[in-house]
């Protein structure tokens, strides 16, 4: 392997390196957004469990076993944004790499930055989807004023 010692190259293989990792910005940000929606669902599911355990009353334990069910498939929409955003984060990574090798080596990488960086983006557009549907699951369970 050839590392080229031009430093226009290497400049060069910088900036071209470093317009991915404004997407892993974005992708940090929507991981921290998604994990503290995970754990507002944890310490719900877990208030719901204690009620559960402390007052078994037939009318409310119905209405408590249908939230937990919203709340676990809250939790696995969450879990699969997150995956699919680790997944993104590692494709932008191996698209900095090989753009920033690509660049500055005598290796030819052809194609691979395009699909790593279109891949990631796909993951990235899947988390969305995953967030979105999270989100309209948890404000169809909102009553807004009906009584309980």
């Amino acid at each position: 392997m050839f590392f080229s010692a031009d430093p226009g190259s290497v400049t060069h293989g910088i900036q071209l390196s470093l317009v991915p990792v404004f997407l892993l910005t974005a992708v940090a940000a929507m991981i921290g957004a998604v994990t503290g929606r995970l754990a507002r669902i944890i310490d719900r599911a877990r208030t719901l469990e204690e009620r559960l355990d402390a007052r078994p009353d037939a009318a409310r334990t119905a209405a408590a076993y249908a939230e937990l069910a919203d709340l676990r498939k809250r939790g696995w929409l969450v879990n699969v944004c997150v995956a699919l955003l680790t997944f993104c984060s590692l494709l932008i990574g191996l698209t900095i790499v090989t753009l920033f090798l690509g660049e500055t080596t005598s290796m030819e990488f052809l194609r691979l930055p395009t699909i790593f960086f279109l891949s990631g983006v796909i993951c990235f557009l899947l988390a969305l989807l995953c967030f979105l549907a999270e989100t309209l699951l948890a404000t169809r369970v909102l009553r807004f004023g009906r009584p309980r």
